[in-house]
């Protein structure tokens, strides 16, 4: 009995230490995959990593790891276009969850199967893809884009103001936000009153614009977009995701 009963406080010491050295591992691998990360995709600050799936070090002996956790604050994602034309668009919250992350020896590589993921543009980084400065849209007349905001049930609320020999007031219009491959596009559901006859391309090119989003990290591509309070919520997703190297 006394046998017994070592031998059962031995297993459960060794169990214990076992963990706690899972557990270390771990949180080396994490530290270890962020900092990769951070330097792979030229990020201003640290990602977070999860490693999720117990026991780590029986992951590790399979070269591959079950569930991977990532979220970057304040991506910097490119907007496209080259030299001068070159621009960014802050994305404020960018997170993903990679499935059969296959890893080398030493973390230099490492590439998921799959990821599914979501983001967050508020709606004063998103009003920066509308147009800028005024435009004519009459003689005499200019309109420009001077808010986005909740529309509620998906929509957002457009507001243009209009500026000419007739004071006219702000107008707001329901708009679609969609995607369409890397680009999202926001599209009036009808033309707002404007107190001046103007032909719908006219105004269209006010309140209908679109913003490229590229180079997300490794390589996932937008899924779908829907306004909220806040800002636009974005799905990402991908295959074949290389994280690293």
């Amino acid at each position: 009995m006394r046998a017994l009963r070592i031998t059962l406080i031995l297993f459960v010491i060794l169990g214990g230490l076992f963990v706690l050295a899972d557990r270390v591992a771990v949180g080396f691998a994490e530290d270890e995959a962020a900092g990769r990360i951070k330097s792979t995709e030229g990020l201003a600050t640290t990602p977070d990593v999860s490693i999720g799936g117990f026991p780590f070090l029986t992951q590790v002996v399979g070269g591959e790891l079950d569930d991977v956790k990532i979220g970057i604050k304040n991506y910097e994602a490119s907007t496209g276009g080259t030299g001068s034309s070159a621009g960014t668009i802050r994305i404020d919250d960018l997170s993903a969850e990679m499935r059969g992350v296959a890893f080398n020896g030493g973390y230099s590589s490492a590439t998921a199967g799959s990821a599914t993921g979501s983001a967050s543009i508020s709606y004063a980084e998103l009003l920066k893809a509308a147009k800028s400065e005024p435009a004519r849209v009459a003689p005499g007349f200019t309109a420009e884009v001077v808010s986005l905001s909740d529309g509620g049930n998906g929509k957002i609320k457009v507001t243009v103001s209009v500026t000419g020999p007739v004071k006219v007031p702000p107008v707001s219009v329901l708009s679609s936000v969609t995607v369409s491959g890397d680009t999202v596009k926001v599209h009036a559901d009808s033309l707002p009153k404007l107190g001046v006859q103007l032909a719908e391309g006219r105004i269209r090119s006010i309140t209908d614009f679109q913003q490229k989003i590229e180079q997300l990290p490794g390589g996932i591509k937008l899924d779908n977009v829907q306004a909220a309070p806040g800002g636009v919520e974005i799905t990402v997703k991908g295959s074949n995701v290389r994280l690293v190297g």
